[in-house]
């Protein structure tokens, strides 16, 4: 592990020297050219700082005098008069990374004592959060704790809360984000990232004995995310790509728990080398996509790749920056050789359930084919946002079935329009099953006894709509059977395939990408009568960018006139793809 350790000492030691610069002397951070500042960089920054330093020891980088950079942003993240929840905790964390007290912390002494003042009234006050900006709370008790700002430890309590409302939204005990929103269950990354978060302010904790009582509570958690890491992560090592925050921020919170993981004895030793072939593979993605290896620097955001509007590039470099000594901490820490085993790569489909009760089901399909190197993600789960293309429930696969990253389209699945309420067959399902069909194929289906709306609400006694999809080989069919209560007039319906392609520059050669023949799309069965519309070619428009690459074509399947539909009759809709699967660099 050493050697990973050093390789990511350098890179983060590049990284910080590049954008340590744009810290102003106010404390707040200049963005790249193009973008807005966010009001929780400081603390970002200030988080990045301190991690370096505890990995090193170094107060100075270069020219840089850490310690006054991190008493800088500190300041400007405290005077934020906005709330940032997440900017304060990382400022919390990244004054701990200094020293476990008043007494022996350089950061601290430099602050002046209307900033003391004022992060501790800030440190104290909290809002109730039942997602991932729970763990925003514990670093803020963890680092009023632990600097003696307070004599009373909230920590405890306040993971116990966190933990008691995931198995009050879960009944497999994951991590759901929002579920108050929409539908609900919005399983995405964010539980990785809660954990990871939670972990390393333990870590952190001037009372190592609460840590210790603590984490066989988390790890009974965090272990379910784990355990999906050989699942989910893919040939050329793309990790988690459905829901929010993936993309680069996919790849490291990734990497982060496996590490965390192997320190703390959660990966038994049995199946480390499958592991450190994840990791690798996580890595070599993340290293090869999204770093500019002539300058140093984190790339998220280009001519031809976009990102979530929540992540600036300088927010990004950071992060990564924070990640990278993080990880070389973590490698330190378990150390021995980093010997990789290639995981079993069967042909296999497998339904993950993340909430099953009498209301809904979620969960997410994972399908690899051996042959063809075809891996998908299809999940079943809650968007808890402004409607996007990354929760929809269609087979997620960058390189061959591709999605906008901040843009709303059905991709692969008709979206049906009756008046006010435009309905798609995503978000939630019941009678959820999946197994082994004919000629050794896959399938995963699911009912929807009520239309839900794209803004994920239930439009009761409409209709219901069947959803089949099936994996065999590389060949993907879907099928969606729909039945209306009453009489009604459907005013059009639309279907959408998007055609991109991985990034030109920032990629791994043995990414995967469609050939010259594409698709090779054909529509079965068609009860709603609708025709191709001309194919839109959007290269050049931005909002079309995905997180890996670009989308060069737009290819619309619709129905623009009224359909009088009527109940005992059902509308399908068969659609099969065979794509021409190739490498990047073929």
């Amino acid at each position: 592990m050493q050697t990973f350790a050093d390789q990511c000492l350098d890179m983060a030691r590049t990284m910080l020297g590049q954008n340590l610069g744009a810290i102003n002397e106010d404390g707040t951070v200049t963005p790249v050219e193009g973008e807005n500042p966010r009001l929780d960089e400081p603390g970002h920054a200030a988080l990045a700082i301190g991690e370096y330093h505890r990995l090193t020891g170094d107060a100075q980088l270069d020219d840089f005098d850490l310690v006054d950079l991190a008493a800088r942003t500190i300041t400007a993240q405290v005077f934020t008069e906005e709330s940032q929840e997440n900017g304060l905790a990382y400022t919390a964390l990244g004054l701990l990374s200094f020293g476990p007290s008043k007494d022996r912390n350089p950061v601290w002494e430099r602050l002046l004592d209307p900033t003391r003042e004022k992060l501790d009234s800030r440190l104290l006050a909290r809002t109730d959060y039942i997602g991932h900006q729970q763990a925003f709370n514990v670093a803020k008790a963890v680092a009023r704790f632990s600097m003696g700002l307070s004599k009373k430890d909230e920590t405890g309590r306040l993971i116990e809360r966190f933990i008691e409302r995931i198995e009050n939204h879960s009944s497999a005990n994951f991590s759901d984000d929002d579920p108050e929103s929409g539908i609900g269950g919005v399983f995405d990354i964010y539980g990785i990232v809660a954990f990871v978060f939670i972990r390393q302010a333990l870590q952190l904790h001037a009372n190592m004995h609460l840590r210790e009582r603590k984490l066989p509570s988390l790890r009974t958690f965090a272990e379910k995310y784990i355990r999906m890491m050989p699942d989910i992560v893919r040939q050329d090592g793309m990790g988690w790509i459905y829901g929010r925050g993936t993309g680069a921020y996919g790849q490291m919170h990734c990497i982060s728990i496996i590490l965390q993981g192997m320190r703390d004895g959660w990966i038994t030793a049995d199946k480390l080398p499958v592991y450190c072939d994840i990791l690798r593979r996580l890595f070599q993605f993340f290293f090869l996509t999204y770093l500019d290896q002539e300058h140093g620097n984190m790339v998220i955001r280009d001519s031809e790749r976009g990102t979530t509007e929540a992540h600036t590039t300088r927010m990004a470099n950071f992060d990564g920056a924070r990640y990278l000594c993080q990880w070389a901490r973590l490698a330190r820490s378990i150390g021995g050789k980093m010997t990789s085993e290639t995981p079993d790569t069967r042909t296999s489909g497998r339904f993950i359930i993340f909430d099953k009760s009498n209301r809904k089901e979620q969960g997410v399909f994972n399908y690899q084919d051996t042959n063809s190197g075809l891996h998908i993600q299809l999940p079943l789960v809650g968007s808890g946002s402004k409607p996007s293309s990354n929760s929809l429930s269609f087979p997620h696969c960058p390189g061959i079935f591709d999605w906008p990253a901040n843009y709303y389209l059905p991709v692969m699945m008709p979206e049906l329009t009756f008046g006010d309420n435009v309905v798609v067959p995503s978000y939630y399902g019941k009678k959820c099953v999946t197994g082994l069909g004919l000629r050794r194929s896959f399938y995963f289906r699911y009912d929807q006894p009520e239309f839900v709306t794209r803004e994920e609400k239930i439009v009761s006694g409409l209709g219901n709509v069947k959803v089949s999809w099936t994996f065999s080989g590389n060949k993907v069919t879907s099928d969606f059977i729909y039945r209306v209560k009453n009489r009604i007039q459907m005013d059009k319906m639309r279907y959408v395939l998007v055609i991109g392609a991985p990034h030109s520059t920032y990629r791994i050669g043995t990414t995967y990408t469609l050939g010259p023949e594409g698709l090779r799309c054909q529509v079965l069965k068609d009860d709603f009568q609708a025709n191709w519309e001309e194919t839109e070619v959007v290269t050049n428009e931005p909002q079309y960018q995905t997180l890996y690459g670009n989308i060069h074509y737009v290819q619309t399947f619709s129905r623009d006139h009224p359909l009088i539909m009527r109940p005992g009759q059902q509308y399908r809709l068969t659609v099969s793809f065979e794509p021409d699967i190739v490498f990047a660099d073929e």
